[in-house]
């Protein structure tokens, strides 16, 4: 009889964790599917690997963050944009706080996310799969509503946030990157957020600038983070290589079939999923 998830994931061989070495900011690749590392992460949510970019966000921001030193027993944690995602459960099961948060509801439902779990309602949406013990989910996670555009002040002394592909939908280029300096405001000194964001693989000059879905450019990303670093902050070296296996070559074009879903067809440009880490100042 095989042991179940909660029996065989902690403590962990951390052999298995870091087999490549620590994640960097850094485009989504077919070959982290292939990894020790992504297996692990896909057994704690009781999934198998499979060629989605989205399953690849959750994986990516739970290893950058497990790597760090972040998801451990008493640590803080903030998410914006959660949805239904996963990762509040599993990191209270590894004994994290968590405030979960996501735009004010009747927001959301004029945007039209309240379809496909990407809006969340409350504490209730958030252990669907039973990742975590009832009690202590009860416990570690809240939830609450917040406008990614708007940080309350009172949102401070997190050890680590994060989000999954969220403040390209914050209307322009330009209110992403607020957020990105804004977010920071949250962590305690020396606190990590890791964030994924849409990255435009087809051009560095044309993008979607002003729309409900931005996309961002190397040379964006080049920006952002040499003004947070300019501001004292660690933003860890960027991978923009594409990586050479079949499916890093594949492009699923409407209507969107999904089934090799690491790089999308979004009007004339195609796009990735990228991944940010940074570091508050000290």
């Amino acid at each position: 009889m095989e042991k179940s998830i909660k029996e065989t994931a902690r403590p962990w061989n951390r052999s298995l964790v870091f087999d490549v070495g620590k994640r960097r900011s850094e485009l989504c690749k077919a070959m982290d599917y292939q990894s020790a590392w992504y297996k692990r992460w896909c057994d704690e949510l009781s999934e198998v690997p499979n060629f989605h970019r989205k399953q690849w966000e959750f994986v990516y921001v739970m290893q950058a963050l497990w790597e760090r030193g972040c998801i451990i027993p008493g640590n803080k944690g903030l998410v914006f944009a959660v949805g239904t995602e996963p990762l509040p459960a599993l990191f209270a099961q590894y004994g994290c706080t968590i405030l979960a948060t996501d735009i004010f509801p009747e927001e959301g439902i004029a945007k039209g996310w309240n379809n496909g779990n990407q809006l969340c309602f409350g504490e209730e949406s958030l252990n669907t799969r039973g990742l975590c013990d009832p009690e202590a989910f009860n416990r570690l996670v809240s939830y609450r509503a917040v406008d990614m555009n708007d940080i309350p002040a009172d949102l401070a002394g997190f050890d680590f946030n994060w989000s999954s592909c969220s403040f390209e939908h914050l209307g322009t280029l330009e209110k992403g990157f607020d957020f990105l300096r804004n977010q920071l405001k949250t962590l305690r000194p020396g606190g990590w957020s890791v964030h994924t964001t849409e990255f435009n693989v087809s051009s560095n000059d044309e993008t979607q600038e002003n729309n409900d879905t931005v996309i961002y450019r190397h040379r964006d990303i080049e920006k952002i983070a040499a003004e947070l670093r300019k501001e004292g902050h660690f933003v860890e070296e960027t991978d923009y290589s594409l990586a050479g296996l079949p499916e890093d070559y594949m492009v699923d074009t409407e209507p969107h079939l999904q089934d090799i879903h690491l790089k999308l067809q979004v009007g004339k440009y195609v796009v990735t999923s990228i991944g940010l880490i940074i570091r508050k100042k000290s």
